[in-house]
């Protein structure tokens, strides 16, 4: 063979590549032409990323067009950047980063318009009816806590606690209890997502509670002989100088025909505080406090006031699905350490309703809230919604963001913005991630799937996001050193009866 053979033969499979094998690589497909049928129908996507509000630094909606054929094109264009185009041979739409940031960027406060055309058997194109979605003025904390689990409760295995970057797909596991021999670990808990104050729990042979802050990381045992039951459902004082936490005796009932399979629940709880300085166990002594089960501590923004949920406490024979909470509070002045009488705040119970998981915004303006029909923990009870509640009236409203099935584990952004809550309105089973603009009189727009690099992600993912917490900070551990820790002997907190409720 000859060597000018030899270059046509090289430059003729250079152009099969370029006009053949590489637009199916890319996904660059045929694009809609003059020759379009207009429909008047809506596209269907999955997730369903239509009619919401997101922030300016969300990474990329991927998603999947669940219409009939042969092509795809999504395309995307605002009033301040110039329109581009996706195109995909399977419904997959795969949005290059830098084109969807720089739309985004340039029009915050602005909508954009995604338009889908669908191309049939004889290359005809179909264009559905335009989505329309708002890009707020607001960004959301750029980072996520959560925990990964298997929607059950007979066993902790393959349990994380990961960070995901929202601004792009970036996730990692912060701890694996593959690497604490398999303990289980719960409760992490952020100081309002603004501080690396950190901590979370342990169960098992090398349980405690660690704290993370200031890159020095600690092991505490917190329960002191003087407790009944140990520390749990914490919640950082905004001075970070302490911790409040419930001490609970929690039992589980598992039901063989109910379509609640387990229903957690309190047999007796009370408030407790820790001061990390001090490392110093203390009682919150509210007036008449044997007669209740406090639980769920939350600071207001301040600190000067504790909120948490509170129900009779129960005798010997009682019927589980009559215990409700209600909210309350208590002032605090973190001088003295002591607390001021309780004051109720929402009387959930006179509507035969009980609630969980009070949090307040950081400016302070609004508490959402976990309602739902009895008893203290409603990640199992379909029917539990998100609430707000005016913190200037104390007027109470449903948030339009619920669904049919379980919504609660809320966090709030830094800003006041945005809501991120776990819902499990997808199959029932396993909590994903969705989130929530909020606006300036307290309600919620539609809230949306948090998006994956792979749109068809969740349908094959079973594990539930447990607890997601924003926060604007991240922490970089590393297994040795959280193995090192965790077989180390722990810290003993001290204890003091606490101050009683005087003022």
């Amino acid at each position: 063979m000859t060597y000018k053979l030899k270059i046509k033969i090289i430059l003729f499979c250079k152009l099969i590549l370029f006009t053949v094998i590489l637009p199916l690589m890319t996904g660059c497909h045929y694009k809609p032409g003059a020759n379009v049928t207009k429909s008047e129908l809506e596209p269907a996507i999955e997730p369903d990323y239509s009619g919401i509000t997101i922030p300016p630094n969300i990474a990329p909606l991927n998603f999947i067009i669940k219409e009939s054929g042969k092509s795809f094109v999504a395309r995307f264009s605002a009033a301040s950047s110039a329109s581009f185009d996706v195109s995909s041979h399977d419904g997959k739409i795969i949005i290059p980063l830098t084109k969807w940031k720089k739309m985004l960027s340039a029009n915050r406060g602005k909508t954009y318009q995604l338009e889908i055309f669908s191309r049939g058997d004889k290359g005809e194109w179909i264009k559905f009816k335009p989505l329309i979605n708002t890009i707020a003025n607001e960004k959301t904390d750029p980072y996520l806590y959560y925990r990964l689990l298997y929607p059950g409760y007979e066993s902790w295995s393959e349990l994380s606690i990961n960070i995901r970057n929202l601004e792009n797909f970036s996730t990692k596991a912060l701890i694996e209890n593959t690497a604490v021999d398999e303990n289980c670990i719960n409760c992490h808990s952020f100081n309002n997502g603004r501080t690396d104050d950190f901590l979370f729990h342990m169960r098992g042979n090398l349980g405690g509670t660690y704290f993370y802050s200031g890159g020095k990381f600690k092991k505490v045992n917190l329960k002191t002989k003087e407790m009944k039951n140990g520390a749990v459902y914490p919640r950082w004082h905004p001075a970070g100088k302490f911790v409040a936490f419930s001490s609970n005796k929690i039992i589980q009932r598992f039901h063989a025909a109910d379509n609640k399979k387990v229903e957690v629940g309190d047999l007796e709880s009370s408030l407790v505080l820790y001061d990390i300085e001090k490392n110093e166990m203390m009682n919150v002594n509210l007036e008449g406090k044997e007669n209740f089960m406090d639980t769920f501590p939350e600071w207001s923004p301040d600190g000067k006031y504790l909120y948490f949920c509170r129900a009779p406490q129960i005798g010997k024979d009682y019927d589980y699905t009559m215990i409700r909470y209600s909210l309350w509070r208590s002032s605090f002045d973190s001088s003295s350490r002591s607390f001021g009488p309780a004051e109720l705040v929402f009387d959930a119970a006179s509507s035969s309703k009980s609630v969980a998981f009070p949090r307040i915004s950081p400016d302070g303006k609004y508490l959402v809230l976990t309602v739902f029909d009895y008893g203290t923990f409603p990640i199992w009870h379909k029917e539990a919604d998100l609430y707000s509640i005016d913190m200037a009236t104390l007027n109470i409203n449903r948030l339009s963001l619920n669904s049919d099935f379980a919504d609660s584990y809320h966090s709030w952004s830094s800003n006041s913005k945005w809501l991120v809550f776990s819902s499990k309105r997808i199959d029932g089973l396993s909590a994903r991630p969705y989130l929530s603009y909020i606006n300036s009189d307290g309600s919620s727009e539609k809230p949306f799937l948090l998006p994956q690099e792979d749109p068809g992600f969740y349908g094959t993912f079973l594990k539930s996001f447990n607890i997601p917490e924003f926060s604007t900070e991240k922490i970089d551990l590393n297994p040795g050193i959280i193995r090192r820790l965790a077989n180390s002997k722990p810290l003993q907190a001290g204890w003091n009866p606490g101050s009683p409720t005087t003022r």
